[in-house]
């Protein structure tokens, strides 16, 4: 495997092969028909490695922990945002000294945005060889499933419920524009679209909030995003000055927004701009504990584009929580 010219971009492989663990299904299923160009980028610069399959949710988080708890040391995840998710869950879970990284393939690729990766699996397999391992914070998330258990989840990018956890839902689920024969629109276009429909019915919650220790207070919101990083939704810079490694989580609450003031604005969600709207507020926290106003109002929430659970939650910073392998200087 060829991991750039110089120590301080070197990545320690440990026992065996490069491991990397493809989403078959993700962009629509057009990773699987493009698998074989794929993995000939990644040959041309690695070398040999090994090849993991996810075949259902929460594969990729079990393949990490068995490959690495067996001496692996270097996991890259090829997927979409959910993908990349539950391989850094795996590599947080298993408590050992791997590192990650990324070949984007997927619908959103929001995380890939705040770190510089090229949406191109040939160039993002370049910057890879080429990059530097930089140690990230990472969100983790105590929450009540779908079982009604208790659960937790780590997430890289971020973690919101409202108006995002709608549009989320409804770029999963096929056949959710009935207007638009045969779905055939995918990535940002879906993403968009999706949002439209969400929006021309919006949807208030009343939560009760309490950040670092503070008395809880009451407040209504449109969407309550968590922020890691500092894109979401296929694009959207919801988070405009989130820093991935700064020990921190940028809180953006969306609150009091009429159907027609969205639809103008909408451009500024794209461009960062949102955030000097009155109704938006923002603050960095470490902490944030939500309960939904009404203890029968089921609200959930989505982590990197997944919908583990809904609330109460509790979210918080994990400083330097994962090795994460991102573009360095462009090098020849």
């Amino acid at each position: 495997m060829q991991n750039g010219t110089n120590n301080s971009s070197a990545v320690d492989q440990g026992s065996g092969l490069p491991l990397v663990i493809v989403n078959p299904k993700s962009a629509g299923g057009s990773t699987q028909t493009r698998w074989s160009e794929i993995a000939s980028d990644l040959r041309s610069h690695f070398g040999p490695y090994t090849v993991a399959f996810t075949k259902k949710p929460g594969d990729g988080t079990e393949i990490a922990k068995r490959f690495i708890a067996s001496g692996r040391k270097y996991i890259i995840a090829c997927g979409g945002d959910g993908t990349i998710n539950e391989v850094a869950n795996g590599i947080i879970l298993s408590g050992e000294d791997a590192t990650m990284g990324i070949v984007p393939a997927g619908t959103g690729g929001d995380l890939r945005r705040s770190l510089g990766i090229s949406p191109t699996p040939r160039e993002a397999a370049r910057q890879l060889r080429n990059g530097v391992t930089r140690e990230v914070d990472a969100g983790k998330v105590t929450y009540t499933d779908f079982e009604g258990n208790t659960a937790e989840r780590y997430f890289l990018n971020i973690a919101s419920f409202g108006l995002s956890a709608s549009i989320n839902d409804r770029v999963k689920k096929k056949g959710s524009f009935a207007w638009i024969p045969n779905e055939t629109v995918r990535g940002k276009t879906k993403f968009a679209l999706s949002t439209l429909q969400e929006v021309l019915d919006p949807e208030f919650r009343i939560v009760n909030v309490a950040i670092d220790g503070e008395p809880p207070s009451r407040l209504a919101t449109l969407n309550f995003c968590i922020c890691n990083a500092r894109f979401f939704g296929g694009g959207m810079q919801i988070a405009p000055n989130a820093k991935i490694d700064d020990g921190l989580l940028d809180l953006v609450n969306i609150g009091d927004l009429t159907t027609l003031r969205i639809l103008l604005n909408s451009y500024k969600l794209y461009s960062g701009s949102h955030i000097s709207l009155p109704e938006v507020k923002s603050r960095l926290v470490k902490r944030i504990e939500v309960s939904p106003a009404d203890p029968s109002e089921i609200i959930d929430f989505e982590t990197d584009g997944e919908i583990p659970g809904r609330l109460p939650a509790v979210f918080e910073v994990v400083p330097k929580a994962i090795k994460l392998r991102v573009p360095g200087p462009n090098k020849s």
